[in-house]
């Protein structure tokens, strides 16, 4: 019951309001008064008496959900519509019209449109995306608006760019949308149905045959098992028949249609034919018969027969299948290890299979035991195949190639060694020593020779570097070219051997066509080359040497101590090369001139190898930094400004080094390390870097340095020798001392 309208009985509408702003409804235009205003609200944005706004968006019904903005509570939610729309089709006899279908979403999040028709097979029309997604206008005169959800409904018609839609049928999320915004929605309706498409219906009928063969649905199989094929290695024992032998064959067996596939595996020179397949593709029945006449085996049976012979005739199906032939072929669940094939009448016997076949068959079947079947029979010990002799013409390669072949061909190369160890750059791949020749003419004692070994083909080149006033010209002692070691029989059936890298190091003894040489010394580039393949060349390995000097010294700590303390008087850690050498051969006399070099050159005296020339290395790294052209270093400040929580200006060298791969700043590993152990540091904690110092340092911009000519490295290839003190001044030989009694107790045996 309603309160009366009498004073005292009605509410004041301005309580609690705040807003008490007033639009702006008229104005003057032409000297013209007139109302622009007429969608405006009134005061405090009230609406005027009698005044309607028309919707902009879909109104949704408050509920008691959270009060989201549309476009975050309906993402992703569509509503979605079964329409259509007829077309008039004129001068065409077949149809006057045609139904097209058509399938509308509305996107909730923006009250979006999109109309999409679905594509028919030979319709010979466009079709997919009849309008895009967009906002869609009212027809005329409310051509201001836009449809919202409120005009969608099962039964309802939308005109979209003068073409209606009927709406038929909606999918449930949009059934049930609908219901609870409030709207009554219609029972879905049928559309009608396309006079054209009837007609095409009517003419693929008349296609179609009056008396179908059955259809046999195998997509499926083939879909899911395309391209797998169980593998089987099977044996055919055939030594019962005239002049037959065990056979190895394989089985593929093809998941995708049941087929079989039996190929041979034929041994070399076993006399037989290298025939495609054993058993072409097929499936292979297990009881096989004779060939059968032709109209035994059909997919239908004839009952009887009507009328005349030949035209006009008719007969009857047995749609039971009374007198069909049922033959069984061979499946996957009949193949096992062990078990026996018939193929043809061949036993064959499935003795093994491979790792997918495996997992197959424990996956589906649940088979763990899949024991090979041993079938092979032991091979006979082949007679290795004896060259003649070496006939003295040529090389030995060139004449056993002649002995091969009917055709004689050249010998090949090893291209690929060849390309892998040519000169590359500054690599040269030639390992150069300083020999002597052993004999005991005094004229020869004297001679020097360079020995020169190239890694690409294994040859060797002896060079004799001319002296002055010694009444030798020098020159070429021997061509480029591979030298055989000594001791060997000229005209062997077997290959001769040839020096190879590994038996050239210092101190080994060489003859080179009945001329003995002995290895005095190596260049930098043979001693680098053979320590970083140390696993190729044993005298570099500088583990096996300190193994043998670790054996042969023993677990007496001290004794060993008082022995390098009395070498050492002063205790300065470092002994001159000439007595380490010395020393070492006391301890182990069986040690080479190479291995003593290699403990040498990795325990030497780096002192002043850690010395940088601090402004070179800055000169280089803003080099690196100007043809990168880097720029950012207020960024990389800004970024170790945010790193330094506490504002010292000091961060630690791990941090600074981490932030530059962050930023990928071009300088490389190596050299930032260095830059940042120069790098000016705290006072108190030698850790700290002063990073604002170190990266103006770098700053090529504002703080250039003179730049420095590069000198590009030289290969010396006047190179004579260098004595091993010239290279090695100082052996540091308390780090080989801790090594030798801190690790010999748990190190594993190297043979060397």
């Amino acid at each position: 019951m309603a309160l009366p309208f009498l004073p005292g009985n009605s509410f004041n509408k301005s309580l609690g309001k705040t807003k008490f702003h007033k639009s702006h409804h008229f104005d003057v235009e032409n000297e013209t008064s007139l109302m622009v205003g007429a969608q405006k609200p009134g005061i405090g944005g009230e609406p005027l008496l009698g005044q309607k706004y028309k919707p902009r968006n879909t109104v949704f019904p408050r509920g008691d959900g959270t009060y989201l903005p549309s476009w975050v509570a309906f993402d992703r939610q569509v509503l979605s519509f079964d329409a259509f729309y007829q077309e008039a089709v004129h001068e065409k006899r077949e149809e006057q019209y045609r139904v097209r279908n058509c399938k509308i979403y509305f996107y909730l999040e923006d009250d979006s449109i999109q109309v999409l028709e679905p594509r028919l097979k030979n319709a010979g029309i466009p079709q997919g995306t009849l309008i895009r997604r967009h906002r869609i206008p009212r027809p005329p005169p409310n051509d201001d608006e836009f449809y919202t959800a409120e005009d969608f409904n099962i039964g309802s018609e939308i005109c979209l760019y003068s073409k209606v839609f009927k709406i038929t049928d909606c999918d449930q999320f949009t059934q049930n949308f609908l219901r609870k915004m409030g709207t009554n929605v219609q029972r879905p309706a049928n559309p009608p149905e396309d006079p054209y498409m009837n007609y095409r219906k009517a003419i693929d009928d008349a296609m179609n045959p009056l008396r179908p063969y059955e259809k046999y649905d195998t997509l499926k199989q083939f879909l899911d098992h395309d391209r797998h094929v169980l593998r089987f290695y099977c044996h055919w024992d055939d030594s019962e028949s005239l002049f037959g032998d065990a056979r190895e064959m394989i089985l593929h067996y093809y998941l995708a249609d049941d087929t079989m596939e039996i190929r041979e595996v034929i041994p070399p020179n076993s006399g037989r034919d290298a025939v495609p397949v054993f058993l072409k593709r097929g499936k292979l029945p297990k009881n096989p018969s004779s060939l059968p006449q032709p109209g035994v085996n059909t997919d239908r049976t004839v009952l009887n027969v009507f009328g005349p012979t030949g035209h006009g005739s008719r007969y009857i199906l047995d749609n039971l299948k009374t007198g069909a032939v049922n033959n069984e072929f061979y499946t996957d669940c009949d193949l096992s290890l062990g078990s026996t094939l018939s193929v043809w009448g061949r036993k064959f016997v499935i003795c093994d299979c491979d790792n997918f076949t495996r997992e197959y068959y424990k996956t589906k079947y649940g088979i763990e035991d899949m024991t090979p079947v041993t079938y092979k029979q032991e091979k006979v010990t082949q007679i290795s195949k004896q060259a003649p002799p070496f006939n003295g013409f040529g090389s030995e390669e060139d004449s056993l190639c002649s002995c091969n072949s009917l055709l004689p061909k050249p010998p090949k190369r090893d291209f690929v060694k060849f390309m892998e160890r040519d000169r590359c750059g500054l690599d040269s791949n030639v390992l150069r020593f300083l020999a002597q020749m052993v004999t005991k003419k005094p004229i020869d004692q004297g001679r020097r020779f360079i020995i020169s070994y190239f890694l690409s083909d294994d040859t060797i080149l002896v060079f004799e570097p001319p002296v002055r006033n010694s009444g030798i010209a020098g020159g070429r002692f021997l061509e480029r070219t591979r030298v055989k070691k000594p001791n060997q029989m000229r005209y062997n059936t077997e290959q001769s051997e040839y020096y190879s890298a590994t038996d050239l190091y210092v101190g080994a003894q060489v003859e080179f066509n009945n001329f003995k040489f002995i290895l005095t010394d190596a260049d930098e580039y043979a001693f680098k080359f053979m320590e970083d393949n140390s696993h190729v060349f044993v005298k570099s390995n500088i583990d096996a040497v300190v193994q043998k000097l670790a054996t042969r010294l023993g677990t007496n700590k001290e004794d060993v101590q008082a022995f390098f303390a009395r070498t050492d008087p002063a205790g300065t850690g470092y002994l001159p090369y000439e007595k380490f050498r010395e020393m070492v051969l006391t301890v182990e006399p069986t040690l080479t001139e190479q291995e003593i070099m290699t403990v040498a050159r990795q325990y030497s005296d780096r002192r002043s190898d850690l010395i940088l020339d601090t402004d070179k290395l800055i000169a280089i790294m803003q080099e690196e930094l100007r043809k990168k052209n880097f720029e950012d270093f207020s960024v990389l400040v800004a970024s170790f400004r945010h790193q330094d929580k506490n504002c010292t200006g000091y961060l630690d060298r791990e941090t600074i080094r981490r932030e530059f791969a962050a930023q990928h700043i071009p300088i490389p590993e190596d050299m930032l390390r260095a830059a940042l152990s120069v790098a000016k540091t705290a006072e108190n904690n030698n850790e700290l870097v002063l990073y604002e110092d170190f990266i103006n340092s770098l700053n090529w911009r504002d703080h250039p340095v003179l730049s420095i000519q590069y000198q590009p490295v030289v290969v010396d290839e006047t190179w004579c020798g260098t004595k091993p003190q010239n290279q090695i001044s100082n052996v540091n030989y308390r780090p080989l001392l801790q090594r030798i009694f801190g690790d010999m107790q748990d190190r594993p045996e190297i043979t060397p």
